[in-house]
């Protein structure tokens, strides 16, 4: 059956997740070898002549003009997912709207209040300002400052302040002394994924969560510095709120009622409190942090005496003290509507001559504000931009070897809520089909390219990057390589959490992720703030759209080659190094806990896998030299279905979402990966017994993959 009819046939029955929370904990890199010289300007086929040059900064810029002019909060803009399906079928896409009916919730009425011991009180502004230069600023229409699947009620309470918000900050806190059964957690964003902040304090008997966003990530582009706020400058305007989600992601993403099945009308329904919270949170900026911060100065210890990481800020001011200020409380107030609703995931298919092949690229359409440039509506613009290439490809009667998938997600913020429901309903189909998930979350915040990726996917990104001229700062003799080189030494980012790709990788379907974001000396971005908003892009954060334009012709081919290539270009074998280097890490982890935990086992399936995918690729060399389409055929299966061996059907301890035994989310980091998750955090908990369970049941996992590659 043609995957076009699988699809439509489900649409519409409705009755029958740059600067995004990156720790650094375990965020491991694979080195690239630098090639001294690259090809400029680069050598392309015609295909691929046809594809770069039908990318148009203006009409990129057109596609995210409209994208960011309408709010688009998840579930309430079906009118903007059409648009998408229309633009997309306009080009030569076969496309539709898959409904799935999920729960989210809603702003009504947030406030914030600073009671001073003395009887005086400070109220919160919770307003970002109205900018005249910046249009969708003051639409009436905005979105207010709110944290979605966030508890909806009030709390009064005295508050500390608990830094990062990170478990071994609350340990911290504990050895010290400092009370914090019943009070109110006061954290700014950095370290763990915001949801994780809100959880560690209610684990600690917290009543209530605020987190500001602190200057301290900024670098050097700061006011302090010398440097205007935005608009009459590229610092940080001080008024800027970082919105979001606070589901468990390191639990599970997705609706957090239909765990592990999909999101339908009359689907059956699960405790949402496994992985929401039970008390209130709201974000709030940094210009009404500081007189909350400063009512904790001369009460409990300082942030240069609590001596953690990340602890002290750059508010001018304030000490970082961990208070409570005997008398001084807050009252929060958080009420929202909570409601079941639809939610639509816009869908583009070309079916390949091989329909048992597929490839998804994805982005996600909906936003905390009206705006969204950057995140994520630079990606949604790269992908109607796409569409159009690959439509003019299809008039000169091109088709693709394998089935393109495009996907417009929505509810995303939320969770990853659109994607996740979609595999889940898929997820057998997908198990046989898939290739590869691209997922081009924000295309642009800025101009230096970043790449994360399963190993596998290493090579032909590089060779892609070869391909494209990548203008940098006036720098228009250079390529994406040299410019990603440069800027990230060499290396690939680990996938961790977080965006759409991440309910494909733990189903073991290869994936990659990637955009451009800023430099120390770059523009502040604004991240899910009113302020990321066209006007902020197409005046600091990419004038002219040119990287907007390099990173869609870089998807472009990348898309071309995984569907058109003959021998489909995955290459198993750079796993090899991958795991060698995961392995050592595991290994100074072990150590470093004076552990007994034994990894001969798994460093005795590493080597298998290193022998089976050295002969895996010798027998791919044999099928091209020899010309043997069958031959061929038989090893981009393997490379295709090998890594669905690193997948545990039973997920990973407590955490059955994420299957992936290789690399997964931090169960404290939310976002950033941990390699051998389930060994590396056996180990770090202290519970030797659990770490050996699964250095047996990793080490079966890349036996499984390596047996798929066995020649």
């Amino acid at each position: 059956m043609k995957l076009s009819l699988i699809l439509i046939s489900a649409v519409g029955v409705h009755a029958s997740l740059r600067e995004r929370d990156f720790g650094q904990a375990h965020n491991h890199k694979k080195y690239v070898k630098r090639q001294d010289v690259v090809p400029f300007p680069p050598v392309l086929d015609t295909n691929e002549q046809l594809l770069v040059n039908s990318f148009d900064n203006a009409t990129i810029a057109t596609w995210e003009y409209y994208y960011s002019h309408g709010a688009h909060l998840a579930g309430t803009n079906k009118t903007q997912a059409q648009w998408t399906a229309d633009r997309w079928a306009e080009f030569g896409f076969t496309s539709s709207l898959a409904e799935y009916y999920v729960f989210l919730d809603y702003p009504i009425g947030q406030s914030l209040r600073l009671d001073y011991s003395n009887g005086t009180s400070h109220d919160a502004s919770l307003e970002e300002e109205v900018l005249a230069v910046d249009d969708t600023t003051s639409y009436p229409n905005r979105i207010p400052v709110f944290n979605g699947y966030s508890f909806s009620g009030n709390a009064t309470a005295e508050y500390v302040y608990v830094g990062r918000g990170q478990e071994v900050d609350f340990v911290r806190l504990e050895e010290l002394g400092v009370e914090l059964e019943g009070k109110i957690a006061l954290t700014k964003y950095g370290g763990p994924f915001r949801g994780l902040k809100v959880k560690n304090a209610q684990n600690h008997g917290m009543i209530g969560a605020i987190i500001f966003t602190d200057p301290d990530g900024d670098g050097n582009i700061t006011e302090a510095n010398g440097y205007k706020a935005y608009p009459d400058g590229p610092a940080r305007n001080p008024t800027s709120v970082q919105r979001g989600t606070v589901e468990f992601l390191s639990t599970y993403a997705g609706d957090p009622t239909t765990p592990g099945y999909p999101s339908k009308f009359d689907s059956p329904r699960s405790d949402r409190f496994v992985v929401t919270p039970h008390i209130p949170s709201i974000p709030i900026s940094w210009l009404d942090a500081q007189p909350i911060l400063q009512a904790l100065d001369g009460h409990g210890f300082t942030g240069e005496e609590v001596n953690r990481t990340g602890w002290v800020g750059a508010i001018g001011n304030v000490t970082y003290s961990t208070g409570p200020a005997p008398g001084t409380t807050l009252f929060l107030e958080n009420e929202l509507e909570e409601k079941y609703t639809y939610i639509w995931n816009a869908i583009g298919i070309i079916n390949g001559t091989n329909e048992d092949e597929v490839v998804i690229v994805g982005n996600h359409r909906d936003a905390w504000i009206v705006g969204g440039a950057g995140d994520p509506n630079s990606g949604s613009a790269v992908i109607v931009e796409l569409s159009k290439a690959f439509g003019k490809l299809l008039a000169t009667g091109w088709k693709p070897a394998r089935t393109i998938i495009l996907a417009s997600w929505d509810g995303e913020e939320y969770g990853t809520v659109g994607s996740t429901e979609w595999v889940e309903e898929y997820v057998p189909w997908l198990t046989e089909a898939a290739v590869t998930n691209i997922n081009v979350d924000i295309a642009t915040s800025g101009p230096y390219p970043y790449i994360d990726a399963t190993p596998d996917l290493h090579a032909i990104a590089t060779t892609i990057m070869k391909k494209i001229i990548y203008p940098v700062k006036g720098v228009t003799n250079r390529t994406f390589y040299d410019v990603w080189y440069d800027f990230n030494d060499g290396e690939f980012g680990v996938l961790g959490s977080g965006s759409d790709f991440a309910t494909f990788l733990h189903k073991g379907i290869s994936a990659i992720d990637f955009g451009a974001g800023g430099g120390p000396e770059d523009p502040i971005w604004h991240y899910h703030s009113n302020f990321d908003s066209y006007h902020w892009m197409s005046t600091l954060g990419d004038p002219g759209f040119v990287t907007h334009k390099s990173i869609g012709q870089f998807l472009a081919l990348l898309l071309y080659h995984l569907v058109n290539d003959d021998v489909l270009p995955l290459n198993p074998a750079d796993y090899t190094p991958a795991l060698e280097e995961y392995f050592s890490d595991l290994n100074d982890t072990v150590i470093s806990a004076n552990s007994t935990v034994d990894l001969t086992e798994l460093s005795d399936a590493i080597a298998t896998f290193k022998n089976y995918s050295s002969q895996f690729e010798q027998l791919r060399a044999f099928a091209i030299s020899s010309s043997d389409s069958d031959l061929i055929k038989v090893t981009n299966t393997k490379a295709k279905d090998f890594s669905r061996g690193f997948v545990s059907q039973g997920g990973l301890p407590e955490r059955e979402f994420y299957q992936h035994l290789i690399f997964a989310p931090g169960i404290d980091t939310g976002y950033a990966p941990v390699t051998f998750p389930a060994v590396t955090e056996a180990v770090e908990a202290g519970d030797l017994e659990l770490a050996q369970k699964w250095v047996g049941k990793t080490a079966k996992a890349v036996l499984v993959a390596a047996d798929i590659l066995k020649t």
